[in-house]
């Protein structure tokens, strides 16, 4: 598959991580998507794809693209045989400021572009992205298009620093610190990422903990759970796993048998790192 990533300018660069491309046969049919501290934009290009957003919510089907707020559990991605998109990889506070409703309502239900943008400015951007020449010239013509969207949000700021806070630390924080320190309530508070996060500031920081734990995995070599749960900031082992089933669906051992088949079947696979095969 072919992936281009490009960082935007200001002022988007407070709201995004990084804009893609992204092109070819995904390396399975269905690929699960661990809960993460970051939203998602899709422009879809290609043939229509499916996403299911928890094992008791039927699966739904997206031809023009989609957007997913900051997610509190797996969702499971159904490729055509090939795709093509662009998108952006939204910091969890990033979509408020293009969305038309808060972002409390899309929490767990992804919803389609023409529910966030309407059909006639979703076809007109998706035809002048298939024209452009080129990766980069689809990014730039991306961000753009996103700039003149953007608007003002009341209470961005205050969740955009509290989040950072949260991010730095790894989740490893006192959600009543933060609020002490912003000279907020922390009902005032959970009540700003709702609105622009869709999950509390408590929710976020539990997922940039698991997260962190993730990613301290190396599938290559053995793996001691318990000191890996207590470095992570974990009560025990078990606290780990029921987290480990929350985010994923899966035990920790059972993820990390798949996450060892997509090494073992696609090394150095584009989107080797945190998508697992659903298969």
């Amino acid at each position: 598959m072919e992936y281009v990533s490009q960082v935007p300018q200001p002022p988007l660069d407070g709201l995004i991580d990084d804009l893609y491309y992204l092109e070819g046969a995904p390396p399975y049919a269905r690929l699960t998507l661990p809960a993460m501290p970051a939203a998602l934009l899709i422009v879809n290009l290609g043939a229509p794809f499916r996403i299911r957003a928890g094992t008791d919510v039927a699966t739904a089907e997206y031809a023009d693209g989609c957007v997913v707020t900051t997610p509190t559990r797996a969702l499971e991605f159904g490729y055509p045989p090939r795709t093509r998109s662009v998108g952006v990889h939204f910091k969890p506070w990033g979509p408020a400021s293009f969305l038309p409703m808060p972002a409390a309502e899309l929490r767990d239900r992804p919803v389609t572009l023409e529910q966030v943008w309407g059909r006639p400015a979703v076809a007109e951007l998706r035809e002048r992205l298939a024209a452009a020449d080129g990766p980069h010239a689809m990014l730039t013509l991306l961000e753009e298009d996103l700039t003149r969207r953007l608007r003002e949000r009341a209470g961005l700021g205050l969740v955009r620093h509290t989040g950072g806070v949260i991010a730095a630390t790894g989740g490893a924080v006192a959600i009543g610190d933060l609020s002490l320190a912003a000279g907020v309530s922390g009902t005032h508070l959970a009540q700003r990422f709702k609105e622009l996060v869709g999950i509390t500031p408590k929710r976020l920081a539990r997922t940039h903990r698991f997260t962190a734990a993730v990613f301290a995995i190396d599938p290559a070599g053995p793996i001691d759970w318990s000191e890996l749960a207590g470095g992570a900031g974990y009560f025990d082992q078990a606290h780990f796993g029921h987290e480990f089933r929350a985010f994923t669906g899966l035990t920790p051992t059972r993820y990390l048998d798949i996450r060892r088949r997509f090494l073992r079947e696609h090394p150095g696979h584009t989107l080797d790192g945190w998508p697992l095969p659903a298969d």
